[in-house]
């Protein structure tokens, strides 16, 4: 016999308490077997005093952010405490009342302690079983009990998660009844204040300022009128763009340091589909080089958007046709280490309707080049770079998860809290943005249909080798080239998590073999190649892990995509679209075919109307916005991992992530527009916006 000491935490969220009855059933090395769905005879928290064969049934209140305490007795020895299992018993009449149990601590009458993390609501009168927190890699020496207890763990949760196809060639996703976010299991909702804080961005006063915009449906009349638009809500930053957006060195350097920083790649050798030849480009690169040069010296670069090309599916709006271009811009290096255009053909196809534009043209004809770069960088970026990459595999990952890891798993521990809202997040998406009558049909050229021929197209291009950031910026060959802020600062916080990973995965895994001999970590491998890289071989994904190393990269990309990248591609959408004339969502006019007939009205009727560049700036306004409910990356407060070795690890990592963070933001007092965007202190663990 002996007294066990349990301390009973509530999650802080607002109703996270309940009323209802709680029992609470510890499992050990000496309980006995459980056969069948018998159920051990179980000590109710609502009366301490009570013996097992006499449960009471006292109403209990586990009030919200609170520790309750309680002492059971039991008659024998239960060994080594391996699991506990969670009920809700009905009190009196009251209806469900859910409850969000952080975590159980145990501690036995020879006085070890035993942790049951769980930070999950228990919303069904059905038993919960939580093993103990020691991260757990299933051999064949483990525990009958533990193997029960997870085996059952991811029957419900494969019965609750479910892969639905959203379009032929695109990842798959979470299958949710109607797909309202309302309908994703409890642990997937928001909370109340991220979901009030989401509502007051989309929803507040500055809708209402832009509401006459909205309603306009004419061209604008003059670059200044759209400063009227633009200046509502503006950032230090979206000023700044709106006053340099015509400079070529500035439209250069967001292909280092915008939002869509990994569109270049170096170029040795021009295409034959751009005929650009040395007479066009030398009264831009001086006298004192050549184009051979340049290219021989690793000083030309080459932004490529022929994924554009025979985008045929195009959006109608104010009854009005909008056009699309696959547009080949080629850059330069400059001795001032500046990264410039100096040639713009604005089609795939060359010819005497394609004309090369270069920055001896007039000026509105090399500014409305420009522009039409600019617009079809818009569509890449926010459908591929930002939809597809971060959002779309996040969910993936999210759910192979889930149905695959149980949360005894030290993988799990790891990964689930760079999935926090990912699910409900990417439910408004596919709703309010790219579904029927969303943000894309009101002002994107590539519409709800067309956004699914352009994800199909993209994810053909998806390899293992641009998910992970060192490889992908060796493969674009963009290592030296200065300046680019995206590559220095994503390369410290890659390394950081790869450190991280490296010491998690060494911990838990003592052999290569130990890798390739995890049935659940195989399993969940395998998963995500089949439902989010639909078991393309080219893709370079690998479908199962052999090493530990392998696996340590695989979970760097995973974490570095969830936080890191996706903070790159979303957090300056509106610095860097909220002026229009440098993202525009759509064009009005199809691209020039000739040079010398571009005026500057022939640019305003090109871009978007009022009513649709209100309605750009409106979508960015609330995924550029930090939520009250945020946690940065390396923040855990649930605490998963028990041992005291992990918890020195996490340490070290949010130590260096800190030393990163203080790095960056002591270099940005010196910008003129700061590069914040993989600021840790500033980026999320998850997709979460």
């Amino acid at each position: 016999m002996g007294i066990y000491s349990l301390k009973v935490a509530t999650g802080n969220a607002l109703t996270a308490g309940t009323c209802n009855s709680i029992l609470i059933v510890l499992v050990g090395l000496s309980s006995p077997p459980k056969v069948d769905t018998e159920i051990p005879e179980a000590q109710n928290l609502s009366d301490p005093q009570s013996s097992p064969a006499q449960p009471a049934s006292l109403p209990i209140t586990l009030s919200d952010g609170t520790v309750a305490e309680f002492d059971i007795n039991v008659n024998k020895d239960l060994g080594e405490i391996l699991l506990i299992r969670v009920s809700m018993e009905r009190y009196l009449c009251f209806p469900l009342d859910e409850w969000l149990c952080q975590y159980v601590h145990v501690t036995s009458p020879s006085g070890q302690i035993y942790q049951f993390p769980f930070y999950q609501w228990i919303s069904k009168f059905m038993a919960v079983e939580i093993p103990e927190g020691k991260g757990v890699i299933i051999t064949g020496k483990t525990h009958s009990a533990l193997k029960h207890q997870r085996q059952i763990e991811l029957e419900k949760n494969r019965e609750t998660y479910k892969w639905k196809v959203y379009a032929e060639g695109v990842p798959n996703c979470v299958d949710v009844a109607n797909d309202e976010i309302g309908n994703l299991p409890p642990n997937d909702q928001f909370s109340m204040l991220k979901g009030n804080t989401i509502n007051f961005h989309c929803f507040s006063g500055f809708e209402f300022a832009l509401k006459g915009f909205t309603s306009n449906l004419n061209s604008w009349h003059t670059l200044e009128d759209i400063k009227l638009a633009s200046s509502l809500g503006k950032t230090h930053n979206s000023d700044i763009v709106s006053e340099i957006w015509k400079e070529d060195s500035f439209f250069g350097s967001q292909y280092l340091n915008g939002i869509n920083p990994t569109q270049i790649r170096k170029c040795f050798k021009i295409p034959e589909n751009f005929p650009v030849h040395e007479h066009m480009v030398a009264p831009s690169l001086g006298t004192s080089t050549n184009l051979n040069n340049e290219l021989q010296d690793g000083n030309i670069y080459l932004a490529d958007y022929e994924i554009l090309d025979k985008m045929t599916s195009t959006n109608i709006i104010n009854g009005k046709p909008q056009y699309i271009t696959a547009p080949l811009c080629l850059l330069w290096k400059n001795p001032q280490d500046q990264l410039v255009p100096i040639a713009i053909q604005l089609s795939q196809t060359p010819g005497v309707d394609a004309p090369v534009f270069l920055p001896t043209d007039s000026e509105n004809d090399w500014l409305l080049a420009k522009i039409w770069v600019r617009n079809a960088d818009y569509q890449v970026h926010e459908v591929d770079a930002h939809f597809l990459r971060t959002h779309l595999l996040a969910e993936v990952f999210t759910i192979a998860t889930f149905r695959q890891l149980p949360m005894g798993h030290p993988v799990y521990k790891l990964i689930i809290p760079h999935f926090r809202y990912t699910l409900g997040i990417n439910i408004l998406a596919r709703k309010h943005l790219i579904g029927p009558e969303g943000y894309f049909d009101q002002a994107v050229v590539v519409d709800n249909r067309g956004i699914k021929i352009l994800l199909k197209k993209a994810m053909e291009r998806v390899t293992y080798s641009s998910l992970c950031l060192p490889d992908n910026i060796k493969s674009r060959n963009m290592e030296s080239i200065p300046n680019y802020l995206y590559r220095d600062d994503g390369m410290k916080i890659w390394s950081a998590v790869e450190s991280f990973v490296c010491n998690i995965v060494n911990h838990y895994y003592t052999r290569d073999e130990m890798v390739g001999e995890d049935p659940e970590l195989q399993a969940w491998v395998a998963e995500i190649y089949r439902e989010g890289f639909l078991q393309n071989k080219s893709s370079g994904v690998p479908s199962c892990l052999e090493s530990k190393a392998s696996l340590i990269k695989y979970l760097t990309m995973l974490i570095f995509t969830c936080s890191a990248q996706h903070s790159a591609v979303n957090n300056g959408q509106f610095d860097y679209y909220s002026w229009m004339p440098n993202g525009p969502t759509s064009m009005n006019s199809p691209p020039p075919k000739a040079k010398c007939v571009t005026t500057m009205d022939a640019i305003l009727k090109a871009l978007p109307d009022v009513n649709t560049t209100a309605h750009g700036i409106l979508a960015v306004w609330p995924i550029s916005k930090e939520t009250l409910d945020k946690r940065c990356l390396g923040n855990y407060p649930d605490v998963r991992f028990t041992e005291n070795t992990i918890q020195k690890f996490i340490k070290e990592f949010q130590d260096t992530l800190a030393e990163i963070s203080t790095f960056i933001q002591k270099r940005n007092k010196t910008m003129r527009l700061p590069y914040d965007f993989l600021d840790p202190s500033m980026m999320e663990n998850s997709v979460a916006i």
